[in-house]
């Protein structure tokens, strides 16, 4: 067998050379699709290639086009940049190329995933018996929740939904709040619920969810399955349901209670946010990501569940060739949507040793005062800030909206920073998503002057 140790290092350190360049380079990559494409494309080879030779023309043809998005200054969507520890351990677990199905097939990503769900749970407060699936992300950490959901209002209906499907089932009542990410919706449509069972909720000035409103439109419709689905973290403002008052009232109508929570969930993780998410231990389900505020690498998330027999009854995968000799039993894919995948836990697992309980805690606090300090930098330069900054997302417009879309693309275009727009209330408005552990008070600064420079050019 050829030795891979000389292109497993060269691997390595292309990946490394990428990451000590992110804080001088230009977010915005130089290459366009069109380039890339010709650059990557061509026939075939007909014939097979060295693998140091494939593996340089890979990074030769991609490196134009590749996104400083793991960079401190792209502030476009909520994501992070890996942390090293992190990154290093996906490294080695895609050498290690473990198939974490069940413990059977990899002991130690079954392992990695009981303890860093484990301490994932401890951190955010969750029930310390929930169950936790490593899954995609909060699409499939929402999906996952609201198909266990599902299959527990309708069971006590009487209806066994994995057995018989949705036809002829009683109605499903999904109760959410207006400001909803569309992984709910999406999620819904997925499941055979539709987004027509919607009833939505009336949302606070900053995009919470008006409790008060939730208690209306519950007590306004028929009885029966019922799902509530509340959120931590606004995708636009940063806005959290009080979630405590929200299960107080779903309780009283007998509905499970999601929670979206794909970055806002780690308000929990830090004592000076922590009360923006009170409550959220009385919630049956929840969903969060890995790779926005902890700042792991893609694809991670984290589907948990109050009800961990519940949980594995919705979602599991079973055939006989896949089960023991000591029969069944709930393990790591039983609560995800994958059969074969790859072992997230090694490099969550990785990224919380490396951070500590006070690691993460800072991971939260730090970005949360830089969004204070974009907005109140950019006020002073007489940009208007639309939202009230209680995490760390901030919204800005720059008078009408075509004129903020002219800043937006402008701002793209000149390389310092990325951010992107959004709709929000009807305005066209600029997003700014502060999430990303190597973002410093000088990355702010410079890229409020970079915005400003452009607004005064537009």
């Amino acid at each position: 067998m050829d030795d891979s140790s000389t292109l497993f290092h060269r691997a390595a350190q292309h990946a490394a050379d990428f990451r000590a360049s992110l804080a001088q380079r230009s977010v915005v990559p130089p290459g366009d699709v069109g380039a890339l494409t010709k650059a990557l494309g061509g026939p075939l080879p007909q014939t097979p290639s060295p693998p140091e030779e494939v593996l340089e023309q890979l990074v030769e043809a991609a490196e134009p086009g590749l996104m400083a998005s793991a960079g401190p200054r792209f502030f476009g969507f909520v994501i992070g940049g890996a942390l090293p520890a992190a990154t290093a351990a996906d490294m080695v677990a895609a050498g290690w190329d473990q198939c974490a199905f069940n413990a059977a097939l990899s002991p130690a990503a079954a392992a990695a995933e009981e303890v860093a769900g484990g301490w994932l749970k401890d951190l955010l407060g969750i029930p310390e018996g929930a169950s936790v699936g490593f899954v995609t992300g909060a699409q499939e950490a929402n999906t996952v929740g609201l198909a266990t959901g599902r299959h527990q209002v309708l069971a006590g209906a009487g209806w066994d939904v994995e057995r018989d499907g949705l036809l002829g089932a009683p109605a499903v009542r999904v109760v959410a709040g207006e400001e909803r990410h569309a992984t709910i919706d999406r999620s819904l449509r997925l499941l055979g619920l539709g987004t027509a069972c919607v009833e939505p909720v009336r949302a606070d000035a900053n995009g919470g969810l008006d409790v008060a409103d939730l208690e209306r439109v519950l007590a306004s419709g028929p009885a029966g399955p019922t799902i509530v689905c509340l959120q931590a973290g606004n995708v636009n403002t940063g806005a959290c349901d009080d979630l405590a008052a929200g299960c107080e009232v779903a309780r009283r109508y007998g509905a499970w209670v999601h929670v979206d929570g794909a970055f806002g969930l780690w308000a929990a993780a830090s004592p000076t946010t922590r009360h923006l998410v009170r409550g959220l231990e009385q919630a049956d389900s929840w969903g969060c990501d890995g790779h926005k505020w902890l700042n792991l690498p893609y694809d991670s998330g984290f589907a948990f569940c109050a009800h961990p027999q519940v949980h594995a009854a919705a979602v599991s995968y079973t055939a006989a060739y896949l089960v023991g000799s000591d029969g069944p039993a709930v393990g790591p894919s039983d609560l995800t949507l994958e059969s074969s995948r790859r072992a997230r836990g090694f490099a969550a697992w990785a990224g919380l040793r490396q951070l500590g309980r006070e690691g993460v805690a800072d991971l939260v606090e730090r970005p949360c005062r830089l969004a204070r300090r974009f907005a109140e930098a950019l006020a002073a330069g007489g940009v208007e800030v639309a939202n009230d900054v209680v995490l760390n997302q901030v919204l800005v417009g720059f008078g009408d909206d075509a004129r903020t879309d002219r800043v937006i693309a402008g701002v793209q275009r000149e390389g310092t920073c990325w951010l992107g727009g959004t709709t929000w209330r009807g305005r066209r408005l600029m997003r700014i998503s502060v999430s990303n552990w190597t973002t410093t008070e000088a990355d702010v600064d410079r890229s409020v002057e970079a915005i400003l420079r452009v607004a005064a050019a537009v």
